[in-house]
């Protein structure tokens, strides 16, 4: 990662007035520590010290320490606020236009971040995980990520990744990545049920056996047509005759259940998620159920970095775990 811990200024020429030379200003640039430099060309370039903080992957508040010490030694400010608009002071410009000069004459450190790929079920990503993963850049923007949405075991075979979180049985993890990983670790079990939108279902007539059903228009999910264990709602799906939308879009299937009074299988979790959203018990005499199943790529390069996401996963699903009694 980009530099977690401040960096000592290093060989700071005293003052040097706005009216010295070129020469003079160019020679207090050549001084600065490398990544000083770096934290003050970032803010610069942004405009804004959270985010030039998240450019660099460091704490805003160490960005501007870093900064201050850097003022401190010049004796000059080096930035000030026009409005709420952060700019450079006069002094600030002419050590921006030496620092760039300086870029020609050498080359000022970029800190590489590996590229991890995150492979998710695509349900948990829209539901469980997507808010935390985006707070993560939200706090780091120089990361490298690329993130799959699982949608199909077909495409859980295909894929590579870092780091992999599945839907399987509750018992066993597979079907599974079709690469070696460590051992895959149960996270929480799911179960499934039909739901429907409150606003479309008054509790007095809402259906409760399957022959209810005959008046509302089903959704299916594409991708549990292949799920073994959705059986008993497949098999309800399949002998429709009318009344039954397919869809390839996990999200156009909720957004079909909240607007268009359409009953569709989801996670008993999702009321937590979306509480206009409420679950049908007792439909079905055969209980749905899946797992969670987590697991790192054996042959792993960046341990750190994929170790932080799987513990972001691992936290949260136990601040979640509710959601899954």
């Amino acid at each position: 990662m980009s530099f977690l811990e401040p960096v000592p200024l290093q060989g700071f020429a005293p003052y040097i007035a706005p009216s010295e030379p070129r020469e003079a200003w160019l020679a207090l640039a050549a001084g600065i520590d490398p990544e000083v430099a770096q934290y003050f060309l970032v803010s610069a370039r942004c405009g804004c010290f959270m985010q030039a903080a998240r450019s660099l992957n460091i704490k805003a508040t160490l960005l501007r320490k870093q900064l201050a010490l850097l003022e401190e030694h010049l004796r000059r400010s080096l930035f000030c606020y026009q409005g709420n608009a952060l700019s450079l002071s006069r002094e600030g410009l002419q050590l921006q236009a030496q620092l760039i000069a300086l870029a020609h004459q050498r080359r000022l450190p970029v800190i590489e971040q590996p590229l991890i790929r995150v492979a998710v079920a695509e349900s948990i990503l829209h539901d469980i995980l997507g808010r935390d993963l985006i707070a993560l850049l939200r706090r780091n923007a120089s990361a490298r990520l690329e993130i799959i949405a699982i949608d199909s075991d077909l495409s859980l075979q295909a894929l590579s990744a870092d780091l992999v979180l599945w839907l399987a049985a509750e018992d066993s993890p597979l079907p599974g990545p079709s690469f070696a990983t460590r051992e895959p670790q149960p996270l929480a079990r799911i179960d499934y049920l039909p739901h429907i939108a409150k606003r479309y279902s008054r509790v007095a007539v809402r259906p409760d056996s399957l022959d209810d059903l005959a008046d509302y228009m089903l959704v299916q999910w594409q991708h549990d047509r292949q799920v073994e264990h959705f059986r008993p709602w497949n098999s309800l799906v399949e002998q429709r005759l009318a009344g039954v939308v397919h869809v390839h879009s996990y999200e156009l299937m909720l957004e079909m259940i909240r607007c268009s009074a359409c009953i569709g299988l989801l996670p008993s979790y999702i009321s937590s998620y979306d509480r206009g959203l409420i679950a049908l018990p007792g439909l079905f005499n055969e209980g749905m159920q899946r797992r969670a199943w987590l697991a790192i790529n054996a042959q792993v390069q960046h341990e750190t970095q994929v170790q932080q996401l799987a513990d972001l996963i691992l936290n949260t699903f136990s601040e979640r775990q509710e959601w899954f009694a």
